[in-house]
């Protein structure tokens, strides 16, 4: 059946509409009619196999058949991701879906190539996070990753400490956002010499602390991987440089290498 995203601020089970691009895909591009059954999501878990029982203009209603919950996967992996020139981003936030992130966090570093200001980064995250959704849908992924505004590696690690020092203090939905900026382990993909093999990694992690890490950040780099001076700075807020191996990865193989990894050891 045809997957369909619902946002979670418009999830009622009691009266399912689609609206503006789901209802203009079920109804002009897959010319789905009265009747016709598909499945509806809201990334956070829940989903529906509905009927469809009305298809106006401007919106499409259902009637619930049958609802179930997907619980979370066991590891939340976050990745902190480079970003590369083209639309070689496109691909690795579709495949970071495919693969089980639960957060994708886009990175303006000092040789990023495409030149981005704020009205250009808000456009691109609203591209990528439609991107992120087509992924969930065509997948099975009920749990839908956020595509972050794209900011500069400073700004990454001081936005995070501040949500975890603010959660710190506060109960309800900001201690929960602040769950999300604390990791368990953190790495950085690196080509200096020195940087440990990940399953090293996960090995010391997991005799030291008796289990495996439930949160990971992984960092990618460029095109020319980060500079010396940006390695330093993630490696002062504790990201432990790895190598992927002897062979020169593009930035997008690299994303989908350490992704998969971390998903067979972890999710």
């Amino acid at each position: 059946m045809h997957r369909f995203y619902i946002p979670p601020e418009n999830w009622n089970p009691a009266s399912l509409v689609l609206i503006d691009s789901e209802a203009h895909h079920a109804r002009d591009v897959l010319r789905m009619k009265r009747g016709d059954k598909a499945v509806l999501f809201n990334g956070q878990g829940r989903e529906i196999t509905a009927q469809i029982i009305d298809l106006a203009r401007d919106e499409i209603r259902l009637r619930k058949l049958h609802e179930a919950e997907t619980p979370p996967l066991r590891c939340r992996i976050t990745l902190g991701q480079a970003i590369p020139k083209g639309k070689n981003m496109e691909l690795i936030v579709q495949k970071a879906v495919e693969i089980g992130a639960a957060e994708i966090a886009p990175i303006i570093s000092e040789r990023t190539i495409v030149d981005l200001d704020s009205a250009v980064a808000g456009h691109k995250q609203v591209k990528w996070q439609h991107i992120a959704i087509e992924a969930a849908k065509q997948c099975g992924q009920n749990w839908l990753p956020r595509v972050q505004t794209p900011k500069k590696l400073r700004d990454f690690f001081s936005d995070r400490v501040e949500a975890a020092v603010a959660g710190g203090n506060t109960k309800g939905h900001a201690a929960e956002t602040a769950a999300t900026t604390a990791f368990d382990l953190r790495l950085i993909g690196s080509l200096q010499p020195g940087a440990r093999h990940l399953k090293q990694i996960l090995a010391d992690y997991s005799t030291e602390h008796s289990r495996l890490p439930t949160s990971v950040l992984m960092m990618i780099g460029p095109e020319g991987d980060f500079t010396p001076a940006e390695l330093a700075l993630a490696q002062s807020h504790g990201c432990r440089p790895i190598t992927l191996g002897p062979i020169i990865l593009r930035v997008e193989t690299a994303a989908i290498y350490c992704l998969s990894i971390l998903s067979y050891e972890l999710l």
